[in-house]
């Protein structure tokens, strides 16, 4: 169902996709949006590798929701690690695609797993933690990317 990636000899391991998954900060999300074009919004993320899911958070209303309510099936694209050779001018960039369907969270300790997983990933102390947590739980809706299929590669940006 999903095509195989044509340059197959730039593509990275399943370790290196897995890292990039746990360290890259943000993704952005690519929904079926209003009237048949594409919603693409930047987001942060959180990975499980237990479940190859994929967990956002935002608001509980929009276009994003009304998108997913929709059509559930998405992609979503990170990219990082960057790096330059010695003596080449273009930099070399990883990148992740991952396919799937997207669903709503409505279990509440779900919920609260993820939320703070996704605030260990972005805050800068876990004493913040909790105090975001309990300020926010009732205005965010989490919602996740079952991930169907993934590639990765790297590529030299010349």
């Amino acid at each position: 169902m999903f095509r195989e990636m044509r340059r197959s000899k730039q593509s990275i391991s399943e370790d290196a996709i897995l890292s990039l998954l746990e360290n890259v900060k943000r993704g952005v999300l690519a929904l079926h949006g209003d009237h048949g074009y594409p919603y693409a919004i930047p987001l942060d993320f959180y990975y499980e590798p237990k479940q190859n899911r994929i967990y956002f958070h935002g608001s509980k209303v929009g276009h994003k929701i009304d998108a997913i309510k929709r059509n559930p099936k998405a992609c979503f694209t990170i990219y990082g690690n960057e790096f330059y050779k010695q003596n080449e001018w273009a930099p070399y960039v990883q990148s992740v695609i991952a396919f799937g369907q997207c669903h709503l969270i409505s279990d509440e300790e779900e919920i609260q797993y993820v939320l703070y997983q996704l605030a260990k990933k972005y805050y800068p102390n876990e004493e913040m933690i909790q105090p975001m947590i309990n300020a926010h739980l009732h205005a965010v809706q989490i919602f996740a990317l079952d991930i169907e299929h993934i590639t990765g590669k790297q590529i030299q940006e010349e």
